[in-house]
């Protein structure tokens, strides 16, 4: 059996151009998330935006089918 070394030399090259181009298209996307993602979304707003987080009323026991409705389309449950 005849090996040819520059076959192989060849599939050695093209592999670890390969395995270098995906670390860097890898390293790429992680940069770029870091750039675009926030930081931390979960911080306090600044200025004068308002967090929406706060008790969930639920709807008075005994409502008609409009009352449900109602609270259904003013908070979402």
């Amino acid at each position: 059996m005849v090996v040819s070394l520059r076959k192989w030399i060849g599939r050695l090259v093209f592999a670890i151009l390969f395995i270098m181009l995906t670390i860097m298209t890898f390293g790429g996307y992680q940069w770029l998330i870091g750039v675009v993602a926030p930081v931390d979304p979960y911080r306090a707003p600044q200025g004068s935006a308002l967090k929406v987080n706060g008790p969930v009323y639920s709807p008075p026991e005994g409502g008609s089918t409009f009352d449900r409705l109602r609270w259904f389309y003013w908070y979402g449950e």
